[in-house]
């Protein structure tokens, strides 16, 4: 017979069963382009050195980084996706570092020239930026997309206290991912919101905070939870080497993620439940498995325990 997750019947809205009913079951993936964007918080406008766990090179393809052209970059990853994974439509991705920094227009002739690329298999567009680069000028061209393609805005709210985004040098506030999150009320655009669980400082009760403030807003589609990972040229990285903290164990993550899910809005889709870099670049937690496997890990171990997304959402 099999169970649920044979069948491929998860207990959370996981985005690749969104994916294959949004699209008619074709096979979507996303592919990465670098736009070779800036952030605020490492030009001098904010400040330098960035948030303390980044290093965008951890989260950038080794691909993107080397191609020059947005077209060579997204030519090369739509082949790849069709050889590797038999990708039949693609959603083109604005991800490393900030990709709304910069004036509109000069967002518009990117945009418009990584969309000109494949229009056809072309199905979706996102794009990666902080809260404090956001503004009514943007999301406008933004929306100006969705006649044609379905518009991802991902933002990193990585956590909801001040004292914690002080701590890693974000540069910017809770009230501002709450104020750019409320200008984008009643938009066309999909909003999607990062997090980061793990900050030694942290609580599971504050973590539990995390979810709470994210079920508040309609308007908030899309999440993806990060646990907090150390990477080599982090700021953070070269204090976790000089004095480890705890990190998650993967035991310990799963069983926190156990506990959110249910708490969690049930029409909210989870596009990831973590996010590790490549080998070269992973310091700590090193859970010695491939992604595959401990998304394996992490789904059968919500299927033994029963968990349902929302089961126990109330709503505020």
């Amino acid at each position: 017979m099999g169970t649920a997750l044979d069948w491929g019947l998860k207990g959370y809205n996981n985005y690749g069963t969104y994916l294959r009913e949004h699209y008619d079951g074709k096979r979507v993936f996303k592919v990465i382009v670098d736009g070779g964007f800036t952030c605020p918080n490492r030009d001098g406008s904010k400040g330098y050195g960035g948030c303390t766990y980044c290093n965008v090179d951890s989260f950038t393809p080794e691909l993107s980084r080397k191609l020059p052209t947005i077209k060579e970059q997204l030519v090369e990853g739509m082949q790849r996706a069709r050889n590797s994974y038999r990708a039949e439509k693609f959603i083109v991705y604005f991800q490393p570092n900030t990709n709304t920094y910069a004036p509109t227009h000069y967002l518009k002739m990117m945009y418009d020239d990584a969309l000109s690329v494949n229009n056809e298999d072309v199905v979706g567009f996102a794009v990666g930026t902080r809260p404090d680069c956001i503004d009514a000028e943007k999301v406008a061209l933004l929306e100006s997309y969705t006649d044609r393609y379905d518009v991802d805005l991902e933002m990193g709210m990585e956590s909801i206290y001040d004292e914690t985004l002080d701590q890693i040098n974000r540069g910017c506030s809770h009230g501002e991912f709450v104020a750019a999150v409320k200008l984008l009320q009643n938009t066309k655009l999909n909003l999607c919101v990062h997090t980061i669980f793990g900050f030694p400082w942290e609580t599971r009760e504050m973590m539990r905070g995390y979810i709470y403030e994210i079920n508040r807003f309609p308007q908030i589609k899309f999440v993806k939870f990060h646990h907090l990972h150390i990477v080599e040229g982090s700021i953070m990285g070269v204090k976790y080497k000089r004095e480890p903290f705890k990190l998650f164990s993967l035991e310990e993550y799963t069983d926190l993620l156990c506990e959110l899910i249910p708490l969690l809005r049930p029409d909210i889709v989870i596009q990831r439940l973590f996010g590790i870099s490549d080998w070269d670049l992973l310091i700590d937690p090193n859970w010695g498995m491939k992604k595959s496997a401990i998304q394996s890990y992490i789904d059968k171990e919500i299927e033994r325990r029963g968990v349902v997304q929302g089961s126990l959402y109330q709503k505020m």
